[in-house]
């Protein structure tokens, strides 16, 4: 297992010094089957393509690219991100059969969009290093090796919250009532979509035993959230944050985050990527704690992209993918690269990370424990999030009469027209 020092977890990239020791693969043994200029190896393999929609890492991953021709004597070309026209670029490259060979996907509904391009790759090595439940999957086989996964949920001050004292219903609203009646604001949301409803509505649905299975029938008319326990007990915390916190659509994300860094809330519902607004307050001491929804004990974490292979490219090129990526995974080189040149939280079990700010150590642990429940809202309706869900949201948290039974009959319906 390798050991790499990480200082920082940002949906930006950071290329800082890395500290890395470890045994296996290092910088000077290349992926099995890898050519190397000078060890009298095998013919150097196809050369392949990359497309990648994360241009915060567009610089730090050509430069890898180079660094691996270097050391491998392979050729990958690695191809301009394109933004907000991503997908739309990727679907015409591949409509053409133009590859790429390697290219970048989210999970849920854009990676069930490109699904029939995906090549299986549950039985190479690298795969092997998956941590529980974070590789990207369809119809049961492993198709994207994550690069870097997120999380999510209470992130608290110690100095205010024992997260023991967090653990249910009864146990938040008691804590809610008491910081209130100290003079500090309990929970805060804030106004912006996702930060409103999309992530926390995210846990009713990541309890479902299946929640794909659940959309599908929510979406079948099968079911209903006002007939399910896990949501009328989320629409409960609802009324209870109502009722004991600051009205979440008075709140920027700055000034939630700016109110919690120095005391006024002592816990916000956030992800590891807010530790950027934290970063100058190194006195405060804190930590994330699972949202308690049916005494939930989990994190909500899951992929942010991942990587996955043209099914259709040749066999050579799909050879040479493979070696790229057992290389990327495995070598000292590709590990030092994903922690620090991209500055990612890693999903594989072969890189021990060390100096992790709080936040992002919270997500890593539970990404290795498999202590983590997934974004179901990455499979919700397309656009549902922010033009139907927060504006009912919105109403909820202005009117106080609508009750917490009221909300979810509303709920049901914008869905249904959504859907």
């Amino acid at each position: 297992m390798k050991r790499v020092k990480y200082f920082s977890c940002l949906l930006t990239a950071v290329t800082v010094a890395a500290v890395v020791t470890a045994c296996g693969n290092g910088a000077n043994n290349p992926a099995p089957g890898t050519n190397t200029p000078d060890n009298g190896g095998t013919a150097a393999m196809q050369p392949i393509s990359i497309f990648q929609s994360k241009v915060e890492i567009a610089g730090e991953l050509e430069a890898l690219a180079r660094t691996y021709t270097e050391e491998t004597g392979n050729q990958v070309e690695v191809w301009g991100s394109a933004g907000d026209a991503y997908t739309t670029q990727l679907q015409a490259r591949l409509t053409a059969n133009e590859g790429p060979t390697i290219f970048s996907i989210q999970p849920g509904q854009e990676a069930e969009r490109f699904k029939s391009y995906f090549y299986d790759m549950s039985d190479q090595s690298y795969a092997s290093y998956l941590a529980p439940g974070m590789g990207l999957e369809i119809d049961g086989k492993i198709v994207g090796m994550p690069t870097s996964v997120e999380g999510y949920g209470l992130v608290y001050n110690t100095e205010l919250v024992d997260p023991s004292d967090v653990t249910d219903l009864a146990s938040f609203t008691s804590t809610l009532q008491q910081l209130k009646a100290d003079g500090v604001n309990g929970l805060s949301l804030s106004e912006e979509a996702y930060f409103l409803i999309g992530h926390l509505i995210n846990t009713p649905f990541a309890l479902q035993e299946d929640p794909q299975a659940f959309l599908a029938s929510l979406a079948a008319g099968e079911v209903t959230m006002a007939e399910t326990p896990e949501f009328q007990e989320f629409a409960q915390f609802l009324e209870v944050i109502r009722a004991e916190a600051v009205n979440p659509l008075e709140v920027t994300y700055d000034r939630q985050m700016g109110d919690f860094a120095t005391g006024r809330n002592a816990m916000v519902h956030q992800g590891n990527w807010s530790y950027s607004m934290l970063a100058d307050f190194d006195e405060m001491d804190i930590g994330m704690m699972p949202f308690p929804l049916m005494g939930n004990d989990k994190l909500a974490v899951d992929l942010a992209t991942a990587f996955v292979i043209n099914g259709g490219a040749s066999e050579g090129e799909i050879e040479a993918a493979n070696a790229f990526l057992e290389w990327l995974f495995t070598s000292e080189t590709g590990q030092n690269a994903i922690v620090n040149d991209f500055g990612f939280i890693p999903a594989v079990t072969n890189i021990e990370v060390t100096e992790m700010n709080p936040l992002s150590q919270a997500v890593y642990d539970a990404t290795q424990s498999g202590n983590t429940i997934p974004w179901a809202f990455t499979f919700f309706p397309s656009g549902i999030i922010v033009n139907d869900l927060a504006p009912l949201a919105q109403e909820f948290f202005l009117s106080s009469s609508m009750t917490g039974e009221q909300f979810l009959e509303r709920l049901d319906q914008v869905w249904a027209n959504a859907s």
